[in-house]
This record gives structure tokens, sequence and C-alpha cells, in this order.
């Protein structure tokens, strides 16, 4: 949230966008603590891998229209009219909603126009972290491209450093648990190929990468902390958006949207 508000000064363009992510953040971190609170804070307790099964309802419906309320005081006016809407069909309706997404949140693809599955997957994300956070570590290799616990999509990368240069890993767009992955692999097919794996930059974000594939035409984001150690991926992933329109103008896709459907 403090890294928000640092790039929405630097950045005014990304300034709503910024704030909308800081109101949800600060509600997600007290869902979090509430889901802790009621589960327990132990670790290394559960199986490795998430699961339909374990998506507990009862603990998460009395929280889902103060979710909604948040949503209505700082969403672009389509998806607060959405949450205004919904908050009143009753828990009958919510429960489809989060079941219905946490039954396919492996495929989930954000598009801009896709109210209910952005609202289900910002309300149950910090859900999908907690497991993650308390259960056995599924054992991981550099060429999985999915999250090895809920097998989700990443929706950044980061470089970290390590040595004289950058060890490269993801983080999922569900549950943000990081892996490890290879620097010079496509995210989205695999291709090892260097001459078709293009990296690009911008003197406004220098510390930023567009990795782009011209075989299947997908590309990442990726924050290189070994040039700005302050970056936070999830948050400057959010505030670098003319780098999405420059990849997109170029006709490559974005191998997972963010909250804001880029």
């Amino acid at each position: 949230m403090r890294r928000a508000d640092d790039l929405a000064l630097a950045h005014p363009f990304a300034a709503e966008v910024l704030k909308f992510y800081k109101h949800l953040a600060g509600f997600q971190k007290k869902l979090y603590s509430y889901v802790e609170a009621a589960e327990g804070n132990g670790s290394g307790k559960r199986p490795s891998r998430l699961s339909r099964e374990d998506l507990n309802l009862e603990l998460l419906l009395p929280k889902f229209p103060e979710f909604l309320a948040n949503v209505e005081t700082v969403a672009p006016p389509p998806v607060a009219q959405f949450a205004r809407d919904l908050k009143t069909q009753g828990p009958g309706r919510w429960r489809d909603c989060l079941t219905s997404y946490w039954g396919t949140a492996q495929d989930f693809q954000l598009n801009p126009g896709d109210k209910e599955v952005l609202l289900a997957w910002l309300f149950l994300q910090p859900y999908a972290e907690y497991l993650a956070d308390h259960s056995e570590r599924a054992p991981t290799h550099k060429t999985l491209a999915v999250c090895p616990f809920c097998l989700g999509k990443p929706v950044v990368g980061v470089l970290r450093p390590e040595g004289d240069g950058g060890k490269r890993s993801l983080i999922c767009s569900m549950c943000a648990t990081e892996w490890p992955y290879g620097r010079i692999v496509c995210t989205a097919c695999g291709e090892e190929t260097v001459e078709k794996l293009a990296v690009y930059t911008a003197s406004q974000f220098d510390y930023m990468r567009v990795e782009a594939c011209d075989t299947c035409h997908y590309y990442i984001k990726t924050v290189d902390l070994t040039k700005n150690g302050l970056a936070v991926p999830v948050v400057d992933e959010l505030a670098t958006i003319p780098l999405d329109l420059w990849a997109q103008e170029h006709q490559y896709v974005k191998l997972q949207a963010n909250l804001i459907g880029v």
C-alpha cells in the first residue's frame, strides 16, 4: 500500500488505478487476518495443491457484503454499479459467483468486461494466498509455467539479485506463490530460442521489462529488482500501463491480465 502511494505520486496517469488497488489491498489484508484467526497460523499441515474442496464459503460469505461495499466506494463506475447490484442479490447468488470462479480458477483469464470474475478473483485471492502460505510446498522446477500450488498463471515476473546477475521467478495471479523459472524461456509456450524471445524496456521504467515471444506472441512484464530494490512487483506491474499499451500495439497478448483487465 505504501508503494502504491509512492507510485501514484511519481506516475499521475496511474493514480486512479493505484488508489483502487490500495483500497482493495487494505480489505484483502484484513480478510487474510480474519481467515488466519479462524483457521490458525500453523504451516506445513495442508496438502501441497489447491482443490475445489478447499473453498470454505461458510467462513467467507459473511465478509462478501463488506467487500462489495468497499468496491462500491473506489471502483470505476461500471464495476461499482455491478458490485452494488450484486450486493442486493443475496447469499445464494454470492455462493454461485464464488463457487463458479473457484472451480475454474486454473483457467482464469480476466476480460475487461467480465465484472463478476473480477470481483470473485479480488475477493478470493487473499484466501488462496492464505492456503498457499499454510500448506506444504509442492516441488518446483524451472520449466513449470503455472503455479505449483494452484496451477494459476503468473501475473508478473521478477528478477532477484543472484551472484553477478538476476534469478528469474514468477508470481501467481491467484495465490501469490512465487516460484523459480528459467531465465530464457517463454512463460506461455516454452520457447527457448534466444532470437525469438524479445525484451523491451523504456527509459521511464528502466527496471521494468516486457518479455515477449515471437513464436506465440504472448508477453509478461518482469520487475528487475537488481535495478530497483524498492519495487513491489505486483504494484509496479499495475503502475506501468504504457508498457502494456506498447506491447499490445505491437500485437502481443498479455499472458495474464491484472486487476484492471490490462
